[in-house]
């Protein structure tokens, strides 16, 4: 019989966090293949231009190594590959392989990820959903990917594109109220009464100048 399954026995002790600025940032993906090719879009859709490091590449990621989107390495990965990297993840087939990548990660102290061996983990890849400025993320810790990718899939229905210049026209607002509104009571009910508008409904109906006039005419009244 299997083991009962328990509730109140899983210990939550991760603590979650957004790596920034990876466009300067050396990252390293060992593996060419189909999930290699999944890891390294997610790191260059955070701006970050990744080195694969695998003898044989698979048609996505010898596409984009073609066109120069990406540093490869073509031969088996190799003592001393990690060296200056701050993030790393190991996406081969090769248990051995993947183990000693972790071992190099863990000696020099960056952040590595072996694929599908959450023992072997210092962080996770969250699913997520990114719409401009917004990034909305789901983890299990590694505890079932699949069921992450499906609460994002429901996410991406609710944070749907209007999200986008949504976050503009509030990220353009910003300064401004911080120039001529100094009282933090009188900030807060200018965010209120902006969220509280009818401006997202407008951007989602693709009404953008009607959405700029409505949130100048509020902040017009406190201001």
């Amino acid at each position: 019989m299997p083991p009962p399954i328990g509730c109140g026995d899983i210990a939550v002790s991760d603590y979650p966090i957004a790596v920034v600025n990876l466009q300067t940032a050396r990252c390293i993906v060992v593996g060419g293949g189909e999930v290699a090719a999944r890891k390294v879009a997610g790191l260059r859709a955070a701006g970050a231009r990744p080195v694969v490091i695998s003898p044989d590449l698979g048609q996505i990621l010898r596409q984009q190594a073609e066109a120069g989107e990406l540093e490869t390495i073509r031969r088996k990965y190799q003592s001393g590959d990690l060296a200056g990297a701050r993030l790393v993840i190991a996406a081969t087939d090769d248990p051995d392989t993947n183990e000693s990548v972790w071992q190099e990660a863990q000696a020099i102290g960056c952040l590595v990820n072996v694929v599908d061996d959450p023992a072997r983990c210092n962080f996770h890849v969250p699913a997520t959903v990114r719409r401009g400025a917004l990034s909305v993320s789901v983890s299990t810790g590694g505890s079932s990917p699949l069921l992450a990718r499906r609460i994002r899939q429901d996410l991406e229905q609710q944070f749907d594109a209007a999200y986008e210049p949504y976050l503009v026209l509030l990220g353009d607002l910003r300064p401004i109220v911080r120039e001529h509104v100094p009282d933090p009571a009188r900030r807060k009910a200018i965010w209120e009464a902006l969220l509280n508008s009818k401006i997202f409904e407008l951007l989602r109906a693709g009404e953008l100048e009607k959405a700029r006039r409505r949130a100048h005419t509020i902040l017009g009244t406190y201001c």
